[in-house]
């Protein structure tokens, strides 16, 4: 991966395809996420692991970038961020759900497993 919007675009392929394997790669040994959709902190691979297979196993899982949101920021190279919005999908009580999330990523492009620190939140409604 030589771009941190290669990261981003593994990251979501892997999501799309079910692949938590190719997503557990992603992620650094001790890499924590903050996930969308559960209120506990990630802080090993098996937490990440255990979160991402649950995940998966909804039915029509899938996850699309706002293209016109994505933000990459270098921190100091090969560090970088990525901040944006992305759209999941999937079945809930039958029913095919979207939630929109706002996402952010802390990336080290000289790690095999690049992905340092992930937060991703469901866009809260407006007061």
């Amino acid at each position: 991966m030589k771009t941190p919007q290669d990261v981003l675009e593994k990251w979501m392929q892997a999501v799309n395809n079910g692949d938590v394997e190719s997503l557990l790669c992603l992620y650094d040994s001790k890499a924590v996420l903050i996930p969308t959709f559960s209120n506990r902190l990630l802080n090993s691979p098996d937490k990440l692991r255990e979160y991402f297979e649950k995940l998966g196993s909804r039915e029509e899982l899938s996850i699309a970038l706002h293209e016109k949101t994505l933000i990459v920021q270098e921190l100091k190279n090969p560090i970088f961020s990525l901040s944006g919005i992305y759209n999941w999908r999937f079945i809930v009580d039958g029913e095919l759900l979207n939630f929109e999330a706002r996402f952010s990523y802390v990336v080290d492009l000289s790690r095999p497993n690049p992905i340092l620190h992930h937060h991703s939140s469901q866009i809260p409604r407006m007061l």
